[in-house]
């Protein structure tokens, strides 16, 4: 993507920390050296059984052992967690946090690509380690936030991204994640039939363009060389890489359903406010739903005022696969489990609000065998609170990303000392 956003940012970056110091980028935590055990606490492994009592034993960023007692390896470090809940990290499911960092100066946006039909973008190689947002999503409980490209029609692959780490090649758990599509306004007929036949005529060519690279090589055909744009849609013609499409008006919704089925691919409903109104189609296609928000009012004059604070439970008692991003914004990424929260104010089970922000994602995302709970085999990302993770008064004390204990400070945190002190020393 843009190199002039990173010369940009980087000069941003110096003047920053140059004249402000308290605002410079925290160090990103060291890879686990000895294995750490944490003991007393109540373990909602969220795949499982909720364990009182118990002992979390993770090595090398890996969970080990997850259970009531066990013998523990030489060297271990044991952290009482008596009267502490250790839930799994949560799991950002769609952000541009690391593209977008201020708003108001477009060299730190990275968003957008020119173009209406950007296949090969790819989120991670645009993420910036050093964003002010990532220390906030982490000592939020925040492990992985999904950076998501936006734009055009087809605005690239979304990448998950770890909240630690010194550079984006360390920071990528998965890449990609999904060919993000935007579905058009169906309103303005013609917008909307240009911009669907800008998508049919991608997804043909990069047909087209996957069958002469197949058949380079035979008896007779020519080399066919190689263009990036379609190289990167083979994944998603193949079926291994799903759309991920965004759309939340009801005929958007049935629009891209059938448009999926019609190009074979998999498709993830991004948005979905209207989903509620499709449940027997969502659920007889099997496509998953990323919701995003809930916090939200009604579209429409005559709509329920909690109509998308039901969604969830609506979706749940379908049996529809899904889950809860939240907020787009990174300046509102913190505010991820309170949509779930909000959720279960409207329906939706306690211990179900809890997997849409950790297990549901990992499996939409296709992250299971490393996220999503707390199981012996997957990464030693963890969250230590002082009660239920949706409880606005509940307090994060400690984070762990693969094993690594996160610094737990952040601009927040920072000003909130800075202020404190102001306050103590006009006081005494």
């Amino acid at each position: 993507m843009k190199i002039k956003s990173y010369l940009s940012l980087i000069t941003i970056s110096l003047i920053i920390s140059s004249g402000f110091p308290e605002l410079t980028a925290q160090i990103p935590a060291p890879a686990q050296n000895h294995p750490i055990a944490l003991k007393g606490g109540t373990i909602v492994t969220v795949s499982g059984e909720t364990i009182e009592s118990g002992v979390v034993v993770f090595e090398k960023g890996i969970i080990s052992y997850v259970g009531v007692n066990t013998d523990l390896p030489e060297g271990t470090r044991v952290i009482d967690a008596s009267g502490k809940y250790i839930y799994p990290a949560m799991i950002h499911a769609r952000s541009s946090a690391g593209l977008s960092e201020i708003s108001g100066i477009a060299q730190t946006v990275d968003l957008v690509e020119h173009g209406i039909i950007n296949p090969n973008v790819r989120a991670q190689v645009a993420f910036n380690a050093e964003s002010e947002h990532l220390p906030l999503a982490r000592t939020h409980g925040i492990a992985v936030s999904v950076a998501t490209p936006m734009g055009g029609i087809i605005s690239g692959l979304s990448a998950a991204m770890l909240t630690d780490g010194w550079n984006w090649e360390e920071m990528t758990l998965q890449a990609p994640i999904a060919m993000v599509i935007n579905w058009p306004v169906m309103s303005n007929v013609n917008i909307r039939d240009s911009a669907l036949r800008e998508l049919s005529d991608a997804f043909r060519s990069a047909r087209q363009y996957m069958q002469a690279k197949n058949a380079a090589g035979e008896k007779g055909v020519p080399y066919h060389r190689t263009d990036v744009r379609w190289e990167a849609m083979i994944p998603v013609l193949e079926g291994k890489v799903p759309v991920h499409i965004n759309a939340n008006e009801l005929t958007q919704i049935q629009a891209a359903i059938n448009w999926a089925e019609k190009e074979h691919v998999r498709m993830v409903l991004v948005g979905g406010r209207d989903a509620g109104y499709v449940l027997p189609q969502l659920k007889e296609k099997n496509i998953p739903v990323i919701v995003s928000p809930v916090l939200s009012g009604p579209s429409r004059p005559w709509e329920e005022y909690d109509r998308s604070y039901r969604l969830p439970s609506m979706l749940y008692e379908a049996g529809i696969e899904y889950c809860i991003a939240g907020d787009f914004s990174p300046a509102y990424m913190t505010r991820l489990p309170h949509h779930p929260a909000s959720a279960v104010a409207f329906g939706l089970p306690q211990e179900e609000a809890i997997r849409t922000i950790t297990l549901y994602p990992a499996r939409i995302l296709g992250i299971e065998e490393r996220m999503g709970s707390i199981e012996a085999g997957k990464d030693a990302s963890l969250i230590i609170a002082d009660g239920n993770l949706l409880e606005l008064s509940t307090r994060i004390e400690q984070v762990y990303i693969q094993g690594r204990e996160v610094h737990m400070h952040d601009k927040h945190r920072r000003l909130y000392d800075r202020y404190r002190t102001r306050y103590e020393s006009l006081t005494q």
